[in-house]
């Protein structure tokens, strides 16, 4: 088990095996179906492999691998994981089999071509959360931009190719900046690697461009207000895969960067400057939930959720800056960052599961318009209980991992400033608003659509998707132990860096 290349087993096993799910051609769509679920599964049993290869106690990278790649650039294939590397990775390989099991009925043009583009981006995602040379990031952050432009443009809605165009110029440009950032780090140091980055000493002025390169880049994905606008096109034209895919993994790649780089290579920088990040987050929490109030369209009020929700994220990360720096305050400093890496998981959980549940309604209906439905616990009882669940855990109901990482988040922010707290908590209730809005007008009243009244309920398929998705939001709300000590140790290092570099 020691000896066995589990990262670059988690990288390539979905990337290759896409090749036969490819050569299986559009005349035989059940074998591509069959091969890329066995893949995905093969991917998942690896990275369940991990956890005991893993020890929890210790902040250090381990399942590292080491070789050489350019050798001239002195830029190694180098690849390592930590607990925060590893609840990503398994919040990977878990949604992956989800969306291929989601899509074996509903997606049946092309299912090569496909579910090969899944397969592949998942590999690619996976390889963002274990490189620990900068370069090899980089590759794997712009790579993963092809397989979801293709997932979007062929299998999307109407307006695809201008949700498509605008998804890759935002992203793309905005890793420019990052780019240009790792090449003024790779002149001063002589390599990528992340270790010898993060040990190199750099004045303000540096650190403070740097910082302001890598917040481009990664706001972006995140994605932050103002460069938010792209989310919402893409969510609404993605196919439903897409759409999940895009919500539960690759949403997380901004702030997985954040504590990448950010944190370690310009922590001076990043102390100095948090104060416009949690501006930047608590303006996505309360403004972009009275925008998602007012959506007609449940892919644009679930997307713009999602910027509220990953406003959590950033906040609890840049929150643990401020307490550092002005409160010296350690252990709440530890309790934001945690709350924002469970909030990261918790998210991509309900968020996959609510765009799930907008592509059963829109498989019979074919159509996301709110106005369209209601009464759909008359004809879809099973559904209607998923969705509700759901929707609970999107309001951050206690009992669901929507409660734990926003309670994290609030209290720690609390420690630092109670209008801060106050501002955060405030999305508890326009959460509320627009969730409880939405399931009111789709799932409750009587039945006003005859075509609503036609509708069956969930099959045996998409069964077992929305209950793995209600099992992993239960299990992360009632008992969030098993995470929180699976990262505990690597977000304890990374704010003990913060103590030590403060200025």
């Amino acid at each position: 088990m020691s000896n066995l290349p589990l990262l670059s087993l988690l990288i390539w096993v979905p990337i290759v095996g896409a090749v036969p799910v490819l050569l299986a051609g559009a005349g035989r769509p059940n074998a591509a179906r069959w091969l890329a679920l066995l893949v995905s599964v093969a991917a998942f049993v690896l990275s369940l492999l991990a956890l005991p290869a893993y020890d929890a106690a210790s902040p250090a990278m381990q399942l590292v691998e080491n070789h050489p790649w350019i050798e001239t650039l002195r830029v190694n294939y180098h690849l390592g994981a930590d607990g925060i590397s590893l609840a990503l990775i398994l919040l990977t390989t878990f949604t992956t089999i989800l969306v291929v099991v989601g899509a074996w009925e509903v997606i049946q043009d092309k299912v090569h071509q496909y579910m090969a583009a899944m397969l592949v981006l998942e590999g690619l995602m996976v390889g963002v959360f274990c490189a620990m040379d900068a370069l090899l990031f980089y590759v794997f952050f712009e790579g993963m931009l092809i397989p979801m432009f293709i997932i979007i443009g062929m299998w999307g809605g109407p307006r695809r190719v201008y949700a498509t165009l605008k998804f890759f110029i935002y992203t793309f440009l905005g890793s420019i900046f990052m780019l240009v950032g790792l090449i003024y780090l790779y002149f001063k140091a002589g390599t990528f690697d992340l270790a010898t980055l993060a040990s190199l000493p750099l004045g303000m002025r540096e650190q403070t461009w740097l910082f302001f390169a890598f917040l481009i880049a990664f706001a972006i994905k995140v994605p932050m207000v103002p460069v938010h606008t792209w989310l919402p096109d893409a969510h609404v034209e993605a196919p439903t895969g897409g759409s999940v895919v895009l919500a539960a993994v690759m949403l997380k790649v901004g702030g997985y960067g954040f504590l990448r780089f950010s944190l370690p290579i310009v922590p001076d920088a990043s102390q100095a400057y948090a104060w416009v990040v949690i501006a930047l987050s608590l303006i996505a929490i309360v403004y972009i939930g009275y925008v998602a109030l007012v959506q007609e369209d449940m892919k644009k009020l679930i997307a713009y959720s999602s910027v509220a929700h990953m406003g959590f994220v950033t906040l609890g990360t840049f929150i643990a800056f401020a307490l550092v720096r002005e409160a010296n305050d350690v252990q709440m400093a530890k309790l934001g960052m945690q709350g924002a890496m469970v909030q990261m998981i918790s998210h991509g959980f309900v968020s996959g599961a609510m765009f799930t549940c907008i592509g059963v309604m829109y498989d019979r209906l074919h159509t996301r318009m709110i106005k369209d439905y209601g009464g759909l616990v008359n004809v879809m009882p099973w559904f209607a209980a998923f969705m509700v669940l759901f929707a609970m855990a999107n309001c951050g109901l206690p009992g669901t991992s929507g409660f734990v990482g926003e309670f994290m988040v609030i209290l720690a922010s609390f420690a630092a400033n109670a209008w801060i707290a106050l501002f955060a908590a405030f999305t508890l209730i326009i959460g509320a608003g627009y969730t409880l809005w939405l399931v009111k007008r789709v799932i409750w009243g009587d039945v006003a659509n005859p075509h609503v009244a036609e509708m069956k309920d969930i099959n045996a398929r998409e069964a077992f998707v929305l209950g793995a998705f209600a099992l992993a939001v239960l299990a992360l709300g009632v008992w969030p132990w098993p995470l929180t000590h699976l990262m505990d140790a690597s977000i304890g290092q990374l704010v003990e860096k913060l103590v030590v570099t403060k200025v």
